[in-house]
């Protein structure tokens, strides 16, 4: 549950800092993202005892629920179980904001998600590794560029995050990348 929340974050701070993905203003709604296969049912049985507490109100309708409903709580309940307390205060608190978000703003959060999820893996790294890049950047410089990027054109954006790609590129030593046609 807290990689939703914390790719949600990190889509919205990568998109403000103009190295990441936003090049259009946000569309109405995103289509959703094909699954590869069929999601498997997961039986209660597999679950260990300390996920079945956890999803405990579930138990009575588990095999009613989606097979795909049952990977996520499943999942979900492992990452759980996993945090240190201090981890689950910052996840209850980013659901607490969520959920006090406009619909609208939910919408646009799930389109940009699910765009970046759609991308290919080498992609989604460099999105990441923009994003730890923007946090170590000192509080101030990153509001600055925050308002750049809100202040910006799409196409001013477009050019942000033209430039932003070639400097990452220069600095990995490929040179610059071939003219946009």
């Amino acid at each position: 549950m807290t990689d939703t929340w914390r790719a949600l974050i990190l889509m919205l701070l990568c998109a403000a800092s103009g190295a990441a993905l936003a090049q259009e203003p946000p569309e109405p709604a995103a289509p959703p993202v094909p699954a590869a296969a069929p999601a498997a049912p997961v039986p209660w049985s597999s679950l260990s005892p300390r996920q079945q507490q956890l999803l405990g109100r579930f138990g009575g309708q588990w095999d009613a629920l989606p097979p795909a409903r049952q990977q996520a709580l499943a999942h979900g309940s492992e990452r759980w179980l996993g945090m240190s307390q201090g981890e689950r205060d910052q996840a209850r608190e980013r659901f607490q904001r969520w959920q006090t978000l406009p619909p609208a703003q939910r919408q646009a959060l799930r389109g940009r998600w699910q765009r970046f999820q759609a991308l290919p893996p080498n992609q989604r790294a460099i999105v990441r590794e923009n994003f730890h890049r923007f946090q170590q950047l000192p509080p101030a410089r990153r509001e600055m560029l925050r308002q750049q990027w809100r202040s910006a054109t799409p196409e001013q954006r477009r050019q942000m995050v033209e430039n932003a790609r070639q400097r990452h590129q220069m600095q990995r030593g490929h040179g610059p990348p071939p003219p946009h046609r």
